[in-house]
């Protein structure tokens, strides 16, 4: 157990900062961690056991990388201390700490075992004042609401689909989640419009995206719906997709045909008419969603899916 706890303290001294570890002498202490590098960001999801996690002064002067740290607590608890009383966070929570300051994380205090997926962030590359960092860092934000649950869908999206982006990909979903992590902070400071402009542009181009994801079903969503939930004029909207290679209305329809081909491959939903797919993801008139599927996949909704179910049990070739 002992040689495991030390590989833990140098794999978190790697990702974040030197630490002490303190685990029970009878405890069967497991740990695991993936990193995902993201130009200067690195995300790390990890399942822990509990121990006791303490970032000392005397480890601060001898080791200072200046480091945020943030974790989205996915299952279990922790308790925390960093200059203030002692506070308990669960599932969807995120807590916050700095490399410069001491801490202590106190991981599974019931006994269970915790899992999270964490950022790592170099203090310089934050678009905010160090007052403003140091007010921020270790108060309690939500996973749930806001600017944080896209901070949220965007960390395990990541981490629940790797194969989905390339190491090509890194720098711009570094630049993306750095952009969440500066829109988090700077909301719990009420004091958004402290970020850069195009900090402030790529956080509300993301928003709208989130929008148009979870609207996907209505029929009635337009630019001009849209642009009015988000207290925008159209022509703005329209400007804000100008470096995405698309128009807002590409962008709805490709979204759409996205959530309907996942549908099509899921087997528990294979005894879901193809008219009703269509109608669930938006699309009014079957034979405008077959030709649009048609168009963007090279093959019918029914072929697609009969050869998505084949590769599923194994017997067929895979559904690109």
């Amino acid at each position: 157990m002992a040689d495991r706890v030390d590989a833990w303290r140098e794999k978190l001294s790697q990702t974040h900062a030197p630490v002490d570890l303190v685990c029970r002498p009878d405890s069967d202490f497991r740990a695991q961690q993936r990193v995902v590098q993201l130009g200067s960001a690195l995300v790390w999801p990890s399942v822990m056991s509990p121990l006791t996690i303490r970032r000392t002064p005397r480890l601060i002067r001898g080791s200072d990388p200046e480091m945020i740290h943030l974790s989205l607590i996915t299952k279990g608890t922790l308790g925390f201390r960093m200059g203030g009383p002692d506070a308990l966070y669960g599932s969807c929570e995120l807590r916050t700490n700095d490399s410069s300051r001491p801490f202590e994380i106190f991981m599974g205090p019931q006994g269970e075992a915790v899992e999270a997926v964490s950022v790592e962030v170099p203090r310089a590359r934050l678009p905010l004042s160090s007052d403003e960092l140091n007010r921020v860092i270790g108060h309690r934000m939500t996973g749930q609401e806001g600017i944080g649950a896209l901070l949220t869908a965007f960390l395990t999206t990541l981490v629940d689909k790797p194969r989905s982006y390339t190491a090509a990909d890194g720098p711009r979903l570094g630049t993306v989640l750095i952009d969440l992590l500066a829109a988090v902070f700077a909301t719990a400071l009420d004091a958004m419009n402290s970020l850069p402009a195009e900090s402030r542009r790529r956080t509300l181009t993301l928003r709208i995206q989130a929008f148009i994801r979870d609207h996907l079903h209505d029929p009635d969503l337009t630019p001009a719906t849209i642009a009015a939930a988000h207290h925008i004029s159209t022509s703005h909207l329209h400007r804000l997709f100008q470096d995405h290679e698309t128009t807002v209305s590409g962008c709805i329809r490709h979204l759409r045909l996205e959530r309907a081909r996942e549908q099509l491959a899921d087997p528990a939903r294979s005894d879901v008419p193809v008219h009703l797919v269509a109608v669930r993801v938006g699309f009014e008139h079957h034979a405008v969603f077959t030709r649009a599927f048609r168009s963007a996949y090279a093959m019918s909704p029914r072929d697609y899916r009969r050869r998505a179910l084949l590769q599923e049990a194994g017997d067929g070739p895979a559904a690109d």
